[in-house]
């Protein structure tokens, strides 16, 4: 059961990731980013997530710094943008990142969207990637299972981490089954369905058994469905908030109404169906 906030899943490599962080999607390169990173770290969070797009990874880089927190407790993810997927381009789009950060290695490097035809290459170069030791952890993001199928047959290193849109009107069980049965730790974005979710009848009435908000409720169920999930903030209390979900257990009551609320309904792209 996750006890805290540093409490980790051990990816099929052995290394430790925790269960719990901060995504900076949206979040404004700048004052915005570097605060929002080091209220995190302040609040005791060990995992950012970030991405080449988001563009904000220089600010995340220098909250880093500021913050002073050993590199060897922090977890740190990016990931390589569709337009610079295939081998040579994601090498490069990996220095850029790397350099931006200003790290000496990254903790998990994703392939953000399943590009057709570029997908496998993008693959080959994380490989390298990760055998050269500049990236402890590779994986993927918006991979259906078709897409893993895909991958798997000609990867050498299996993914260690899939990073979906996962809440509870989208529970994802068939990808759920197939990443566990693959030892591929599934991580959830916009868990909190970008705030569609917060007035939900069901969600509030257990929130409330509990003494508890509804996001805590949404997070909870993310870890008690042992996936790795990252909730996004700018606020600060806000930010502490989202983490104080480690002094309460869903029922398997509980458990059971919130994954009645599945409706397979996306606020995201379908990574089926996607045209950036």
């Amino acid at each position: 059961m996750v006890k805290s906030l540093t409490d980790t899943t051990t990816l099929h490599n052995g290394v430790k990731m925790p269960w719990f962080g901060l995504g900076v999607f949206k979040v404004e390169e700048g004052q915005e980013v570097v605060d929002s990173v080091k209220y995190a770290l302040k609040a005791g969070y060990r995992s950012i997530d970030t991405a080449a797009v988001y563009g904000n990874e220089e600010g995340v880089g220098q909250a880093l710094k500021e913050a002073n927190v050993a590199r060897e407790d922090l977890f740190i993810t990016t990931k390589v943008w569709n337009a610079d997927q295939g081998y040579e381009s994601t090498l490069e789009a990996f220095e850029t990142s790397i350099n931006k950060l200003g790290l000496e290695y990254i903790d998990l490097y994703l392939i953000h969207w399943p590009v057709e035809g570029k997908y496998k290459e993008t693959w080959k170069a994380l490989e390298k990637l990760y055998k050269d030791g500049r990236v402890r952890a590779i994986g993927v993001s918006n991979f259906h299972v078709h897409h893993l199928q895909d991958l798997l047959e000609g990867a050498e290193i299996k993914p260690m981490v899939n990073q979906v849109e996962y809440h509870p009107c989208l529970s994802q069980n068939e990808l759920r089954s197939f990443c566990k049965a693959q030892e591929i730790q599934l991580e959830a974005w916009s868990p909190l369905m970008q705030g569609e979710l917060l007035d939900n009848e069901v969600l509030e009435e257990i929130a409330k058994k509990h003494n508890k908000s509804v996001a805590q409720v949404i997070l909870r169920w993310d870890l008690q469905t042992e996936v790795v999930t990252i909730p996004k903030s700018v606020k600060e209390q806000r930010i502490i908030q989202n983490a104080d979900i480690f002094d309460f257990e869903l029922s398997q009551d509980d458990m059971s109404k919130i994954e009645a609320l599945n409706e397979d309904r996306r606020v995201g792209p379908d990574p089926d169906n996607f045209d950036f």
